[in-house]
C-alpha cells in the first residue's frame, strides 16, 4: 500500500470531484431507514453523512488519521475510525458495506476482501467503486517518462495503485464467497480544478511516487510530467484525468 500522507483540507477544496462522482454510487447502495451500514475509506466524511440522511446508522473508517480528525469534525453525530481495511474488525456485522474511491490504494485486495465479507451480514450487500484497469495511464506514462528523462526512474516505488479488471476483481470476490451481481467498467474523463489542475492532482494522488526524491527533484518530474500531457489533457483552459473507474454490487 503506497505510504501516503493525506492534505484533508485540500482534498475536499481542490478535489472534491471524489465525494461528487460518489454521490451517484449511492443510488447502487440505495440505503433504507434502520440499516447498519460501514463506509470503507470513508475519507473525509461526506458520503458517509449522505448516507446517514437515508436514516441508515452509518460508521467510517479511514487509514488516514488526517481524513478521520476532519470527518469527525465535519460530522460528530457519526462514529469514524482509524482503522486498515486489510484487518478491520467490529463486534457486529453490517446490513451493507460501501466504499467509493478507496480499494485502489491498497494492493492487497485479498486481504481486504476477506475482512468486508467478515463485516457483513448473510444476505448483506457490497457496493464499490475505484479506479479500474488503464486508470491515469496517461499520467502515469507521463511521469514515468519525466522519471527516465532525468535518469531517476529506479527511484519509482514498487507499491503502486491498484487497478484490476472486471474480471480479476469479480473473481476475487467470488472466491471469497460473494456472489457478484453487477459490475461494470467505464470511462470517467475528470475536470480538474484551477489552471495547475494537474500539477495538484500529481501532488495530490501522486506525492508518493516522489518519495525517494528531494522535493527540487519531485517539482521538476511534476512539471516535466505535465509539460507532456498538456496537448492531450488540457482542452478549453481545463485539465482533464483520464479516469476509468470499476464499479460493483456483490451479495454475501
Amino acid at each position: 500500500m503506497p505510504d501516503v500522507t493525506w492534505n484533508a483540507k485540500l482534498y475536499d477544496d481542490k478535489h472534491g470531484f471524489v465525494s461528487k462522482y460518489g454521490e451517484d454510487l449511492l443510488g447502487w447502495l440505495a440505503p433504507e431507514k434502520g440499516e447498519s451500514i460501514l463506509d470503507v475509506g470513508c475519507g473525509t466524511g461526506q458520503l458517509a453523512a449522505q448516507i446517514a440522511q437515508y436514516g441508515a446508522s452509518v460508521t467510517g473508517f479511514d487509514y488516514s488519521v488526517q481524513m478521520i480528525e476532519k470527518a469527525r469534525a465535519a460530522y460528530p453525530e457519526i462514529p469514524f475510525d482509524i482503522q486498515d481495511a486489510r484487518d478491520f474488525h467490529y463486534p457486529q456485522p453490517f446490513d451493507a458495506l460501501f466504499s467509493n474511491a478507496a480499494l485502489h490504494w491498497i494492493n492487497e485486495p485479498e486481504a481486504v476482501i476477506a475482512c468486508m465479507y467478515q463485516a457483513l451480514k448473510p444476505g448483506g450487500r457490497l457496493v464499490i467503486e475505484m479506479g479500474g484497469k488503464g486508470n491515469v495511464q496517461a499520467i502515469v506514462q507521463a511521469i514515468d517518462e519525466a522519471m527516465w528523462e532525468m535518469g531517476w526512474r529506479e527511484k519509482l516505488p514498487v507499491d503502486f495503485w491498484y487497478f484490476p479488471s472486471i474480471g480479476e476483481y469479480a473473481s476475487l470476490l467470488e472466491q471469497a464467497g460473494f456472489e457478484v451481481k453487477t459490475a461494470l467498467h467505464f470511462d470517467r474523463d475528470t475536470a480538474l480544478n484551477g489552471e495547475n489542475g494537474m500539477q495538484t492532482w500529481i501532488k495530490m494522488f501522486g506525492g508518493f511516487l516522489f518519495r525517494q526524491l528531494q522535493p527540487e527533484e519531485a517539482e521538476k518530474i511534476v512539471d516535466r510530467a505535465t509539460e507532456l500531457l498538456k496537448p492531450s489533457h488540457f482542452r478549453s483552459g481545463v485539465w482533464h484525468a483520464d479516469y476509468k473507474r470499476l464499479r460493483i454490487k456483490a451479495v454475501k
